[in-house]
């Protein structure tokens, strides 16, 4: 386990199993002044990110004892920290497989490990940015109301009973979006613009955080209040 002087500074979990690999990442990071855990199995992962709770995972997906994937699901049942995945196989469905788990990024070995330093750099920042300062209001779209000072969308029943719904970062952020403009088809385009700004994230990777928001709204009772544009986008939509 290595780490820098600063208590304040982000904690970066790496998990890779090949010696050569991790020792580089490791030295980069140090060198960006972040601190490092390392884990080269899967229930060791598991172990240091509890025992730790890091910033971010950097996670590969073939590993020794516990593959990555159910790794990943095991700590995003416990927390949403940021998960980069890492892998030598590029694979769709393994991408694809990932962000519907709830990883924020993925990246294809072999990678230039400058490239992962960006990549956790602009994931960090996207999360723990500070809040913007706007409108104390609340956004009420039909039973659902969306607080952007506290990070937590509610929807509410027909007696007015809230039930929250545990969005991510940028599930929320893709809400938060739809429905400052409601009835506005956005292309997925302008949706990675606004929501994954420093993210090099294809049209694919915005379908899955659309259907996994889309699950727990219908979860809360908010059925069909998204809506797909076909060959164009999505709105948030709702005539009554």
């Amino acid at each position: 386990m290595n780490r820098t002087n600063t208590a304040t500074t982000p904690l970066v979990l790496v998990v890779e199993d090949e010696t050569e690999l991790s020792d580089i990442l490791l030295a980069y990071l140090q060198r960006d002044n972040l601190r490092t855990l390392h884990a080269a199995t899967g229930p060791d992962a598991l172990r240091l990110f509890r025992e730790h709770q890091p910033s971010i995972v950097l996670l590969d997906i073939r590993l020794p004892g516990k593959d990555g994937v159910d790794v990943l699901k095991e700590i995003r049942q416990e927390s949403d920290t940021p998960v980069i995945m890492t892998t030598a196989l590029a694979d769709d469905l393994d991408k694809m497989l990932s962000l519907r788990l709830g990883a924020d990024d993925y990246v294809v070995k072999p990678y230039n490990p400058a490239e992962i330093i960006e990549r956790v750099r602009a994931v960090l920042r996207r999360t723990f940015r500070a809040p913007e300062p706007r409108n104390d209001a609340p956004l009420r779209i039909g039973q659902l109301e969306i607080d952007q000072q506290a990070y937590t969308a509610r929807a509410f029943d027909e007696q007015e009973r809230p039930v929250v719904l545990p969005l991510t970062l940028t599930e929320f952020r893709i809400l938060v979006c739809l429905a400052k403009r409601p009835k506005r088809c956005f292309s997925r385009a302008e949706l990675i613009e606004a929501c994954l700004p420093e993210s090099d994230a294809l049209d694919r990777v915005i379908d899955s955080h659309l259907s996994k928001l889309r699950k727990k709204l219908q979860d809360a009772g908010c059925n069909d209040l998204i809506e797909t544009v076909r060959g164009i986008g999505y709105r948030l939509w709702r005539d009554t």
